[in-house]
């Protein structure tokens, strides 16, 4: 503007009088940069109120007003909740010792917290449910700052979208994990994006600035900078901490700030940008390794060891690989096909919307940011052979960040400019013709905009149409879910709670549960998981349990008998022959309408052990030997002690049998072994006789004849010659002099396989060869 303008202006202004008062409108525009974040964190905690009562209404109406939850699972944090606050950290059932069968290691102290202000009982839903709705308004709150470029209005849009999935609303408010997780995620992206935004401030110039102290603030970041990114890595470590998975996220907003770091103060930043945000995530993550090592034996959890693939013993290569195909494919197939949309292809448009701000400069990183995390937690979870279950809660994390990006998208579609940079826009002004040419470019500006106005027309009538689409087709599987949350929050009560009532009544010593959740935390009883999940010290029943009952059987076995469960509260469906042989039946609690228990009858027990007998020696053994060595065939804990190797895969298969005591003592043994096919070897360390003559005794439960050739460090000592038999066989054979202090003992069937349960290694002294065997054999 020319001076002679402005002072035309400036008289005119004086002529006019004074200025008018602002008007409402416009001392509501001057406020609302204070006003917006106050009415938008009032609106989103509405709409997560909203949800919320809609889905604990249900709960209530199927339940007559008591709290519960949908998942048995809910109930092993409540365990895990109330030992902490006991002063039992990381335990499951107090007294049993450190679990790693809890996945997340956060939760329960959030929710001991909860139990040790008076949320006691099943009131501590009640504070499971305060702690959702909080962590899902921190992450709409922090969710809304990744909408920022679209412009002040798109974060509206979030909480109704980030909402509007039935499933991901069932896992939210379910008292499981996954509210609190995306609570931590937020804490996590929040800290992220401070660092990419104080790396990309400007900074203030100084009067003695020079070009050489310039190049060294650029190589060397601001003291600030560093506190934001060691800050960022501790949310990363307890976002870990909340799901282990979450290494794909802190991977993923470690490498978003180092890059926001490296574009302002160039590559040494932004490694050790890289290196604040991650290390303490790492360290996370070595320091459960290392506690898991320590306290169980293993350096995995139980739940990874229980539950992935990869750690089955009986698998191929190929076979595991298919179970990762066919998990991953289903993890998308089945949130599309089925949770987004009550019909194909509607369910698509959930990915297609949130495709779109990758087509957008303005919202195109934190797309990227947020679609890795996606890929990459939907590729980590399908490891897991849960994943189907559980209304697939384990994706539900990677469904909210889909969500995010779909508001995004819906906002891109909608803003007048979204899909050019203020840049652009000022260089578009600036080319405008100018001179004699203006009236041309007066119209050809006229033409551009109404072509801008009815391209943008369109995108909202695009938008509109595909969010009414998505919701007609959203609104039955909403009203499902809701139905179906409450009606599985009635079957965990009528069945699981009750029975824990019961045991309480029975007044047991301790409980064999198959699944660790409600029955111990109603009954308030010590428990031993038969999954091994919860853990029983050192005690390897999480990959028991992989290799089969009767592994998890001989760990029973190496529990002294004063400390064995009393009681089973097992589904006798699960268990094939355990509790006929080991129990004696005392209720059952039956569920009606079930959708979520894991059978129709829950059946208590009363439990009996006298088949076990830990360390009895072989029923062959003379009176003058003493027993050597001994192998345990099955017995995780006595093969890991001899380094014992079974064919795999696809072979050595855990079996138990319980026959008549050798003896004659009118008792029955129990012992588990390994199916070992014929042509295949077993291998395992033993200590060889220390003097006079020494035997090698195996036993068996033998259908069929066998032969099976032993060798002693790669040399043939013999041939084990098993008879047909109804009961436990014994064969022996002697073994030569000689032997090195420890030797390689290896097993092979060579006609037909066997079923081998036990080894043991006997000496004798020389003078001996005659003595008189045990009693009845």
């Amino acid at each position: 503007m020319t001076d002679g303008a402005e002072g035309t202006e400036t008289a005119a202004s004086r002529g006019a009088g004074p200025a008018a008062p602002p008007g409402r409108l416009d001392r509501l525009v001057a406020a609302w940069p204070r006003v917006d974040p106050v009415l938008f964190a009032a609106y989103a905690g509405a709409c997560v109120l909203y949800a919320a009562v809609a889905f604990y209404s249900a709960m209530h109406q199927q339940t007559g007003g008591m709290w519960s939850a949908p998942l048995d699972d809910v109930f092993i944090h409540f365990d895990y909740a109330r030992a902490t606050a006991r002063g039992y950290p990381f335990e499951w059932s107090e007294g049993n010792g450190f679990s790693s069968g809890n996945t997340s290691l956060s939760y329960p102290f959030v929710l001991a917290l909860g139990y040790l202000v008076g949320f006691r009982g099943v009131l501590l839903m009640q504070w499971a449910a305060i702690v959702a709705c909080t962590s899902t308004l921190g992450f709409l709150l922090v969710g809304a700052r990744l909408l920022e470029p679209v412009g002040r209005w798109a974060k509206y849009l979030l909480p109704p979208v980030a909402l509007s999935i039935g499933a991901l609303d069932w896992s939210l408010f379910s008292g499981m994990e996954n509210a609190f997780h995306l609570g931590v995620w937020a804490l996590a992206t929040l800290a992220a994006l401070s660092v990419a935004r104080a790396a990309a401030a400007p900074r203030e110039p100084t009067a003695r600035a020079t070009r050489a102290t310039d190049d060294a603030r650029a190589a060397a970041p601001p003291k600030r900078l560093a506190h934001l990114g060691w800050a960022a890595g501790l949310a990363g470590a307890l976002l870990y901490a909340t799901r282990p998975e979450s290494v794909v996220c802190v991977a993923a907003l470690s490498v978003y700030a180092a890059i926001a770091v490296g574009r302002a103060h160039g590559a040494r930043a932004a490694i050790a940008t890289l290196l604040r945000t991650s290390v303490p995530g790492a360290l996370a993550c070595l320091a459960q390794a290392v506690a898991n090592r320590v306290f169980t034996g293993e350096w995995a959890a139980s739940g990874a060891i229980a539950k992935l693939a990869l750690n089955n013993p009986y698998m191929t290569s190929s076979e595991k690989w298919d179970t990762y195909e066919f998990l991953a494919t289903y993890v998308v197939a089945r949130n599309t096909n089925h949770h987004f949309s009550d019909a194909l292809p509607w369910g698509w448009l959930v990915p297609a919307l949130a495709l779109v701000p990758l087509a957008s400069r303005k919202t195109r990183g934190a797309a990227a940011l947020l679609w890795v995390q996606v890929v990459g937690w939907l590729a980590l979870v399908s490891l897991n052979g849960q994943v189907r279950w559980q209304n697939e809660r384990y994706t539900m994390p990677a469904v909210a960040w889909l969500l995010v990006l779909a508001a995004m998208g819906l906002a891109l579609l909608v803003a007048r400019a979204a899909w050019a940079s203020g840049d652009e826009r000022q260089e578009r002004h600036e080319s405008a013709p100018v001179g004699l040419g203006a009236l041309g470019g007066v119209a050809a500006a006229a033409r551009g905009g109404a072509l801008a106005r009815g391209l943008w027309c369109a995108r909202v009538a695009l938008a509109l149409a595909v969010a009414a689409l998505f919701w007609a087709h959203q609104l039955p599987r909403m009203r499902d879910q809701i139905w179906f949350f409450g009606r599985a929050s009635r079957n965990i009560r009528d069945q699981h709670l009750v029975a824990g009532k019961l045991l309480a009544q029975l007044d047991v010593r301790r409980v064999l549960v198959g699944d660790a959740g409600a029955l111990l935390y109603a009954s308030d009883r010590p428990g031993l998981d038969l999954i091994g999940l919860g853990g029983y010290h050192d005690l390897p029943f999480a990959r028991a349990g992989v290799h089969g009952l009767g592994a998890s059987l001989e760990l029973i076995e190496r529990i002294p008998a004063e400390d064995r469960p009393d009681t089973l509260a097992i589904y006798p469906g699960w268990w094939g022959d355990l509790p006929a042989i080991f129990g004696k039946r005392i209720a059952a609690i039956p569920v009606v309408g079930n959708v979520i228990c894991g059978g129709a009858e829950k059946v208590i027990y009363q439990a009996d052990w006298s088949p076990l007998a830990y360390g009895e020696p072989p029923a062959s053994m003379r009176a003058d030997e003493r027993i050597v060595d001994e192998l345990d065939v099955a017995d995780l804990v006595s093969e890991r002690e001899h380094g014992y190797a079974f064919p795999r895969p696809q072979a050595g298969f855990v079996g138990f049998s319980v026959l008549p005591d050798p003896r004659g003592s009118g008792h029955d043994r129990f012992d588990a072994g390994r199916v070992i096919p014929g042509g295949r070897s077993e291998a395992a360390r033993l200590r060889a006789p220390r003097e006079g003559h020494g035997r090698l005794v195996v036993r068996t439960a033998a259908p069929r004849a066998a032969a099976i050739r032993a060798t002693a460090d790669g040399r043939e000592i013999g041939h084990l010659a098993l008879k047909k038999g109804d009961g436990w066989t014994e064969a022996s054979l002697d073994l030569p002099e000689g032997l090195p202090e420890t030797f390689t003992l290896t097993l092979t069937p060579v006609d037909g396989e066997w079923v081998d349960h036990h080894v043991w290694i006997l000496d004798r002294p020389a003078q001996g060869a005659g003595a008189r065997p045990l009693a009845g054999q």
